[in-house]
């Protein structure tokens, strides 16, 4: 009875983790000792995967760990990286473990870019092989029944979680063999199987018939779920598998509910229920009968039988001359209870012992999103508190230029450099004056043309691929059953055109840089020029010595230095923006382990409030006290141009001050504006080389998959018959009888080639003598109504040689020496039908004859018999 079903083993191709997974590590994290150990890591996992799927396992506990450790693994790593078809793109290939294939198709297999995909057939390898190591047990002590009580439950939790989860985990049709059908059935399987072996524990223990009785139930009950489940499922007979575990079912069934009976009629004998003992005894026999005569080539029942037919010979011998109880019928009888003792265990990784991340520092890709969007929002808030400052800068700077402030007061004397000026002036020529700003012009264009380049050949990889993928699926329709590229590369244009939008407003915002120097170029021109040529330019007016000493004056330089104060207050601020540093990554990760989940937006802007808040009110404020200074300056510059001598030549100076002030702070932002391009375009080149990796790897994946469909639909079209059945005619199955006299020799059986490959022909044997005559009544083609002439002679004597055949004619073979026609009332038809052997036949001098051949319409003595239709003269194949 000790027949254990196991499942055998999926097999899996091998797959290089260790280039795809480095390059993301590269691409994503900074080049240090973080990258670094993620990088070894990845070759650890390389290194598991191929122990635990690139060798044959043996059927022990340590390479159970194996598969275990590994399967642990991918749930751990599954949320760190970003494995999907359009991203992280990794194609598993496993064959089905149940189809064998053909000789020339091969077995059934599938590829997937999918991680879920891996998990799930790891786990079903995982389930085989604790099917497989319950089974190799020793049943016979308490250690062996303990652990195949445990490997079976294990197994049933494993095939009954991937029941759960490979539809969601797959998006498409699964093999058979992890098919939700399958892998629920033997789930089932596996469940019963442990339910047994605790029914043998029992049994060993020597426990109480009613506690036997009710775990040998139970364990039949499983079994016969399983059957019925085999027997339900249309898919799952044809395989070879099933077809050989479907007997085993069915004995067990019936094997453990005799069981049952026997220690139920055990209770009845003790209650004094002698007529229920015979009648379930009566069951039992009945069972272990059906088991004996439909599975004894699976289960022998040997045993089993003896034990029930002696207790029950027994019972009815006491109950016949002592008892005399009635026995009742076995659908009258009491139920027998059911005491389940098995579970299928919980899949809830890690699953293997002492399991230890190999990417334990790294962050989810959940927490990797939301640390992407938080840096997103902070940095939007830090542009706009340093853009609403310098924006209040430059309008600072705009106001107090078109008053000529400060150089309006240091230009009393009206024939000298003002000072603000002359400092404006050497600032420009310390920052490299027109030369600096030129360069940086004439490198834009050539940094704007590499990201348009490496952008265009990017999309262009993806259009390529697409549309040869358009061509095989309008080729092969329905049976190119792969996720269309359009609309696995939707992510990846939308983020081409996003990329293509940020080139474009780049270039507006570097005509407008351009159109600005344009307009101040004359101005910065001058001021980069010495200090005597500067001078010379600005027209000389008339002095105001008068205003030298005068309160409004000093007024205006007062509220000129408050200002001052107020645009390096601001200068400080900035730093102090730019330079908050805060770990999000850490709330981002306690949100997820309690949760499950991330709030990134409530959780990001309730962090960035209490970042800067306080910032932003104070660049506010700094704004409001930007507003009321300016208003006095402007006031009390109304006062101080009213006491100013106005002329022609004071108003031209003037002006030409107030350009000149203007172009030092355009040329200031101008230089700001043309650094930030370039920084943003060399910045923006790593972000698009990036884009265009991830590219290059889907295409790449994608044309790896292609050729493997490819290769399967050429052999499953190589399997497929070229041509409709069709019915052959009848006279070609069945050749007419050849016409009277003698049959001529068939064709030689060589091939035309070999012919051609003999150089020189064989010498010709000797002529043979010619084969005697017949006549055609010998022949099989005589009518078969005539009535014979005499009554046929049994056994007539043998006779010489006849001068004609007396049988049906048989061909010679010329050109073979030593083989010779064969002797009269020889039947052809026995040959090759009947397995005879050929026994040569050799005519010697005074040798006696066959049998003559009997009168017309009668048999063949000696000799099987034939259907009268006619029969072609050689064996049909």
């Amino acid at each position: 009875m000790a027949t254990f079903i196991s499942v055998p083993l999926k097999k899996a191709s091998e797959v290089d983790l260790v280039k795809p997974l480095s390059k993301f590590v590269t691409t994503t994290y900074p080049a240090g000792e973080e990258q670094g150990e993620y990088i070894r890591a990845v070759e650890e996992l390389n290194k598991l995967r191929k122990n635990a799927l690139g060798r044959p396992l043996d059927k022990h506990e340590s390479s159970l760990e194996i598969l275990l450790r590994y399967y642990d693994q991918l749930c751990a790593v599954e949320a760190k990286f970003p494995f999907s078809e359009n991203q992280l793109c990794l194609t598993f290939t496993w064959k089905d473990a149940f189809d064998k294939g053909s000789l020339f198709g091969g077995s059934v297999k599938l590829a997937l870019a999918s991680l879920g995909y891996e998990k799930t057939c790891v786990l079903f390898n995982a389930a085989a092989l604790a099917s497989q190591i319950a089974t190799e047990q020793n049943l016979d002590n308490d250690e062996g029944l303990k652990a195949a009580a445990k490997y079976y439950q294990l197994a049933s939790g494993a095939f009954g979680h991937i029941k759960d989860t490979v539809l969601s985990a797959l998006n498409r049709e699964p093999t058979m063999d992890i098919s939700p059908e399958t892998v629920g059935t033997l789930s089932i399987i596996m469940l019963a199987q442990a339910q047994e072996v605790f029914f043998l524990k029992a049994t060993s223990d020597k426990m109480k018939d009613a506690v036997i009785a009710k775990l040998a139930n139970q364990a039949a009950d499983f079994y016969g779920d399983a059957f019925k489940q085999c027997q339900y499922k249309d898919n799952l007979p044809k395989y070879f598998y099933f077809q050989e575990v479907l007997p085993v079912l069915a004995a067990k069934h019936c094997i453990l509910q005799a069981n049952a009976e026997l220690h139920q009629s055990i209770l009845a004998k003790q209650k004094k229920r002698f007529g229920e003992e015979i009648a379930r005894l009566q069951h039992a026999a009945e069972l272990v009968k059906t088991v004996a005569s439909r599975y004894d080539e699976y289960v022998s029942v040997k045993d089993l039988t003896e034990k029930i037919n002696r207790a029950l010979t027994a019972a009815k011998k006491d109950n016949d001359f002592i008892y005399h109880d009635r026995v009742p019928e076995v659908k009258d009888l009491e139920h027998i209870g059911k005491a389940a003792l098995v579970k299928a265990t919980s899949i809830t990784p890690p699953l293997s012992q002492k399991f230890t991340d190999l990417f334990e520092k790294m962050v989810p890709m959940a927490v990797q999103h939301s640390m992407s969007i938080y840096n997103q929002r902070k940095a939007e808030t830090v542009n706009r508190l340093v853009g609403t400052m310098r924006e209040a800068t430059n309008l600072c700077n705009g106001v107090l230029a078109s008053l000529n402030l400060p150089a309006a007061l240091e230009d009393l004397s009206g024939d000298s450099i003002p000072q603000s000026i002359a400092e404006k002036a050497r600032s420009i020529v310390q920052q490299g004056g027109l030369q600096s700003i030129e360069q940086l012009i004439k490198d834009l264009p050539e940094l704007l043309t590499r990201n348009r380049e490496i952008l265009d050949e990017s999309l262009k990889m993806l259009d390529d691929e697409e549309t040869t993928d358009n061509e095989l699926r309008t080729k092969f329709n329905q049976r190119w059953n792969r996720t269309p590229s359009g609309d696995l590369y939707k992510p990846l244009r939308a983020e081409g055109a996003n990329f293509r939008n940020i080139l474009d407003k780049a270039v507006q915002a570097d005509q407008v840089v351009k159109d600005r120097y344009n307009t101040h170029c004359e101005m910065i021109t001058l001021l980069c020029k010495p200090e005597n040529e500067l001078n010379a330019a600005i027209p000389s007016a008339n002095p105001t010595r008068t205003l030298q000493g005068s309160e409004v004056v000093n007024v205006l330089r007062s509220q000129l230095a408050q200002l001052d104060e107020l645009k390096k207050e601001r200068e400080t601020m900035e730093g102090e923006i730019k330079g908050v540093t805060f770990d999000m990554s850490t709330a981002f990760l306690t949100a997820l382990a309690q949760d499950g989940a991330i709030n990134e937006e409530q959780l990001s802007l309730s962090q960035l409030d209490q970042l800067y808040g306080a910032y932003n009110q104070r660049v506010q404020a700094s704004l409001r006290t930007q507003e009321e200074l300016l208003g006095k300056v402007q006031t009390s510059h109304q006062e101080f141009s009213s006491l100013k001598q106005s002329n022609t030549e004071a108003n031209q100076r003037e002006e030409v001050l107030k350009k000149l002030a203007s172009a030092h702070d355009s040329y200031v932002e101008i230089s700001s504006n043309l650094r930030e391009g370039t920084k943003f375009y060399n910045d923006l080149t790593e972000i698009l080389l990036k884009f265009q990796n991830k590219c290059s790897d889907i295409v790449f994946a994608r044309k790896t998959e292609r050729d493997e469909l490819l290769k399967e639909l050429q052999q499953s079209i190589a399997r497929e018959p070229s041509a409709p059945s069709f019915n052959v005619p009848a006279y070609q199955s069945n050749p007419a009888p050849p016409a009277a006299g003698p049959t001529p020799a068939p064709r030689t059986v060589f091939q035309p080639q070999q012919a051609q490959q003999q150089p020189e022909a064989k010498p010709q044997p000797p002529a043979r003598p010619p084969p005697p005559s017949f006549t055609p009544q010998a022949a099989s083609t005589a009518p078969t109504n005539v009535p014979p002439t005499g009554p046929p002679n049994t056994n007539p004597p043998p006779v010489a040689p006849a001068s004609q055949a007396q049988g049906p004619p048989y061909p010679t073979y010329q050109g073979y020496p030593g083989y010779f026609q064969m002797p009269m009332g020889y039947n052809p038809y026995a040959y090759g039908q009947y397995n005879m052997p050929y026994m040569p036949y050799q005519a010697s001098p005074g040798q006696g004859g066959y049998p003559g051949a009997p009168p017309a319409g009668q048999p063949y003595h000696g000799y099987p018999q034939q259907p009268p239709q006619q029969q072609p003269y050689y064996p049909q194949q």
